[in-house]
Order: C-alpha cells, then structure tokens, then sequence
C-alpha cells in the first residue's frame, strides 16, 4: 500500500518576556522558551461539514488554512499547547441523509473531489490518537455519545442511476461511538443474507448489528483507534491491544460498494444549548 499520510509536526515557536523595573535605568530581560505543539495531521486528502449553512463543507485547498478561516475557527481550531485538532459541534444543520449535526473530515483520496474512493478489495487503514474533551450531559445526567471514526459506503454512479437515487449514498459499515466514556461499535448486516445486486444496494436491504463496546474505559483520556479493511474482513484495534473482527457473508458481500474513512465529532443528539468537545492528535490513512 501507499502511504498518503504526510506527518506534520510543529514545534516552535520562540518568545522573549520583558520585564522592566521603573526604579531602575537599567531593563532586566527574562527569556522565556515557549513551546507551541500542532497536531500531526495532513489536511490535504479531507474536506470537514459544520453544523451550519446548509451545510457547509470546506474542502481543499481553503481547509488548509483552517486556522485563519472565519467561517472554520469556531469549529476547527488547534489546541497548541496538547498538539490537538479540536473538532467543536452542536446540534445545528444536518446533512440530507441524517438527523444529526456535525464537524467531522471526509476523506478524499484526491484532494478536493468526492469521486475517487476505494474498495475492501484494495484495502484501506486509519489510524488516529483521540480524546473527547468535554460533551454535555442529558436530562438523566447521563453525556450524550458522539461518533469519532467511520468507514462509510458509496454508490457508485452506476449503482446510483441503476437505482434511481438522487445521490450516491449508502450505509456506514462502521461507525465508533463514544459512550459514556467507552467505545462503541456499531457495523452493518444484511437482512436477506441471499440478496444479491441490485437488492444489495439499497440502505434498507443492510440492518445494524447488535453492537460491541470495548471492555476498558477510555473515559476523557487519549486513546488510540485504528480500523483496517481488506478483501471480507474489518478489524477494529482500540489502544493496539484490544481487536474485534469482523468477517464472513456480510463482509464478502460488502465489496460491492465504494468507501470513504470519516473522522470528528458526529455528536448524536438534536436538544438545544448543548455541544461535544473532541480532540485529534494523530490522524493518518494508507491505501
């Protein structure tokens, strides 16, 4: 496979505090080395949704200047002291096939286009290092739960007119929660285990599995998420220890769509005056 993940690491940056004593006509200087961390990762192959507009989406190559972007700044912005890409959401303007709002990267293996994606047959990984920060509570005190990570389907433009849609949508074979403080994963079975093309296609022919939540709480502290795709088989590795796996028909049969990594804060609620907080350290993806 070839790595399109290109590391960026910055350190660095170097300030001098003064310090001037009036009583004095001499001026005592104290240097001070500040240390400035940015996240190790490489916008040019996302685009990132906001919870607003309609909504609004923000591609290469004007994500990349993220940190001066008015319209991405309340959402996306760095925690330069953590060395974090910070993914703020609230409940706001969904996307036409959900309820939900978000701010949360899409992958695009060429920058800037939507129409380039990749199989389980070609394989595909990422792998990225994580914390929610901070997400507020329900009316039982209980935190709402976001998703984090995803792998998500598509249609091609065949399938797409084959079917008579409008867009090219199809499910999500994987999406990762975190739930109050554990992770959760949540993948997709077909309800026909015989159904075959076109019957395949549509979202209502796949069904959500029963779920599995990892046994070790991760609560507000980093953790480290990779899923890893190949020709009828998922794996998903929380911390590089902890592995589920996923195979069999379902996974065979998958192969029909194309696919796409989603990473952020999908925040699963739609009640007003609440927001999810979640950090990226790390975020890298090899086909």
């Amino acid at each position: 496979m070839v790595r399109l993940h290109f590391s960026l690491v910055f350190l660095l940056f170097f300030a001098c505090h003064k310090d001037e004593h009036t009583n004095s006509e001499d001026t005592e200087v104290e240097q001070a080395d500040i240390w400035y961390k940015l996240p190790d990762i490489n916008l040019t192959n996302w685009k990132v949704t906001l919870p607003i507009g309609n909504p609004t989406s923000i591609k290469p190559p004007e994500i990349l200047g993220y940190a001066t972007n008015d319209v991405l700044k309340p959402y996306m912005y760095n925690d330069s002291i953590e060395g974090a890409l910070v993914f703020y959401t609230k409940p706001g303007t969904s996307t036409p096939n959900s309820s939900y709002s978000r701010t949360e990267l899409r992958e695009q293996m060429v920058s800037g286009s939507d129409y380039v994606n990749w199989t389980f047959k070609q394989g595909a990984r990422i792998k990225g290092r994580l914390r929610l920060d901070e997400i507020s509570n329900d009316s039982s005190g209980n935190p709402y739960r976001t998703i984090v990570m995803q792998i998500h389907g598509r249609l091609t433009d065949t399938q797409r007119d084959l079917l008579g849609q409008k867009d090219n949508n199809a499910p999500p074979i994987m999406k990762i929660y975190w739930a109050n403080g554990y992770v959760r994963l949540k993948s997709k079975v077909l309800k026909n285990p015989n159904a075959v093309e076109p019957e395949i296609l549509h979202t209502s022919a796949w069904g959500d599995d029963d779920g599995y939540t990892f046994p070790v709480e991760v609560g507000y502290d980093p953790f480290t998420l990779e899923i890893i795709a190949s020709e009828g088989r998922m794996e998903v590795i929380l911390n590089d220890t902890y592995s589920r796996v996923y195979q069999g028909t379902d996974m065979e049969k998958w192969s029909v769509f194309e696919n796409y990594f989603k990473a952020g804060n999908y925040f699963q609620t739609k009640d007003e005056n609440v927001f999810s907080r979640l950090k990226y350290y790390m975020l890298e993806v090899m086909h």
